[in-house]
């Protein structure tokens, strides 16, 4: 497979240490479909899982498509809250020469969205957040499926 020219970085944490130590949510694509997902829940002492797999052209691409779509390129998270002792949210992106880092305060429903000073630039962030868990979870599902479909 020939190696993408266009520049293509996605990073996504989300987590908090509490009671159960450090969980979080985390996963980064590269521009060549490079896949990294670690989750870590020491909620009954479960162990943190880690999987690592390679996306085609295709799905990268649409990937990008999703990111271009949200316009969350356009947005800025000056007015979001800050990091706090709930946890924090990072999404970094880089497409081509653009590029993103936001870091603001763990979103854990649509309600946090809504009481912040920047409503709609937050609910860009949130849906497009759901959009790509799902995907991620969905993708690592399927890959690592132990029984086959059929």
């Amino acid at each position: 497979m020939e190696e993408p020219t266009e520049e293509f970085y996605m990073f996504f944490y989300s987590g908090h240490k509490g009671q159960f130590g450090h969980e979080f949510f985390r996963f980064e694509i590269d521009k060549r479909g490079y896949l990294k997902y670690a989750n870590n829940s020491n909620y009954r002492r479960d162990n943190m899982i880690r999987k690592e797999l390679r996306m085609s052209p295709t799905l990268l691409a649409e990937i990008k498509r999703i990111i271009e779509d949200s316009e969350i390129m356009k947005e800025s998270d000056a007015k979001w809250p800050a990091r706090d002792q709930n946890g924090r949210l990072q999404l970094e992106i880089r497409i081509g020469k653009e590029y993103i880092n936001f870091e603001t305060a763990k979103i854990t429903s649509l309600s946090d969205v809504q009481n912040t000073e920047d409503p709609e630039g937050m609910c860009v962030l949130y849906y497009l957040i759901q959009d790509f868990k799902c995907l991620i979870l969905s993708l690592i599902s399927l890959h690592y499926k132990i029984k086959p479909i059929g």
